[in-house]
């Protein structure tokens, strides 16, 4: 890794290629401090866990509420999910993202995977509060101001009730889903958050498997995203954990499976050493099936710009933005935004790249 070479075209000529080492790329202190940063965190092998199937409220779109698993039979039993999660660890998961419907609802199972497996992070609605002494990240979905939530998710007064329960509280990460219907909103509740002392990440909406609703994304409303976010970055920089790249990858026209080709074992056949020998999605009943096995199951992996998919699936192309300084500074920007949103108390620079950067091989858009 260190000494890879690639090749690029050199500036002004397609024909002449430029070639940089590793080396080159890092050669400025500023870049190498940042490599060397995330690449301690390169340890981190995670897999997911339904919590259960229970949820206080209903969303436009939510996928757990799509395919097979919303049927398993829920498990209660403490004790199995403390062998679960110590078999989890033997086999070298040192990672866990509890989801659900909604883990808040069931704060002792939490507990039990926090002592066994403490790094982490909890998806949750944020409408009740998760106990101070599950140390995981949490991140607190947001899908617009209260108005849009109360009919996309038919909860009233979410961000008061969801900054009442997380403000000041160094876990809480608010993740705002883009939708075509709450672009515009995206201002008003980032100078809320702000004026609250709360952070905030983006996430794209990603159509379920045969969703046939209002929310999927089009070429128009991705390209209004990418100027939102971008504008945002500018206005709120002590609020908003996000990088250009992040930007380019999650509001292409392309999915992150066709930009960079999906690490999961629902789209990766392969078990050589990686996500698709090592990652598991456990549904309440414990069980968990490799043929569906991915971060957000029964996503349409066409449509699939999740922000959960994109923190393994660009994080693991280094080789592929390892072919010149500004391609290179953004991989760690997202690298670096990614450990920032999922990893409590990981300590983010600031941005390196100011540059829109392509994904390797495509156009910006």
């Amino acid at each position: 890794m260190s000494h890879q070479r690639v090749e690029q075209p050199a500036s002004g000529s397609a024909s002449e290629p430029l070639q940089y080492k590793f080396a080159d790329l890092i050669a400025d202190p500023v870049v190498r401090d940042r490599w060397e940063q995330v690449r301690r965190y390169f340890f981190l092998r995670e897999s997911t866990y339904d919590m259960t199937r229970r949820c206080n409220i209903r969303c436009n779109g939510c996928y757990y509420y799509e395919g097979e698993k919303q049927h398993a039979v829920e498990n209660s039993d403490l004790e199995q999910w403390r062998r679960l999660m110590q078999a989890e660890k033997a086999r070298g998961i040192t990672f866990v993202v509890l989801a659900g419907a909604e883990p808040s609802l069931v704060p002792e199972r939490c507990q039990v995977c926090f002592d066994e497996i403490p790094l982490g992070a909890i998806a949750t609605n944020g409408l009740k509060r998760i106990p101070g002494e599950i140390g995981y990240r949490l991140h607190i979905s947001v899908w617009g101001d209260d108005e849009t939530s109360y009919r996309t998710r038919g909860a009233k007064e979410m961000l008061v009730r969801q900054t009442d329960n997380y403000r000041s509280d160094p876990r809480a990460i608010f993740v705002y889903t883009f939708t075509p219907d709450n672009i515009d909103q995206a201002e008003t509740v980032t100078r809320l958050l702000a004026r609250e002392g709360c952070q905030v990440t983006f996430n794209m909406f990603s159509a379920p498997v045969g969703y046939t609703g209002d929310l999927r994304h089009t070429p128009n409303s991705l390209s209004r995203t990418r100027q939102a976010m971008l504008d945002l970055m500018v206005r709120y920089p002590q609020t908003v954990v996000y990088s250009r790249y992040n930007a380019v990858a999650h509001t292409h026209r392309l999915g992150l499976h066709d930009l960079y080709g999906c690490s999961y074992p629902r789209r990766n056949p392969s078990t050589d050493v990686g996500l698709g020998r090592s990652f598991r999605q456990y549904r309440t009943d414990l069980g968990w099936d490799r043929e569906a096995a991915c971060c957000v199951p029964d996503t349409d992996c066409s449509d699939c710009r999740h922000y959960a998919a994109g923190s393994a699936v660009v994080t693991a192309r280094l080789f592929r933005h390892a072919t010149d300084p500004d391609t290179f500074r953004s991989w760690l920007d997202y690298v670096d935004t990614y450990l920032a949103v999922w990893v409590r108390d990981y300590p983010r620079g600031a941005n390196l790249s100011q540059n829109l950067v392509s994904p390797p091989g495509f156009d910006l858009i």
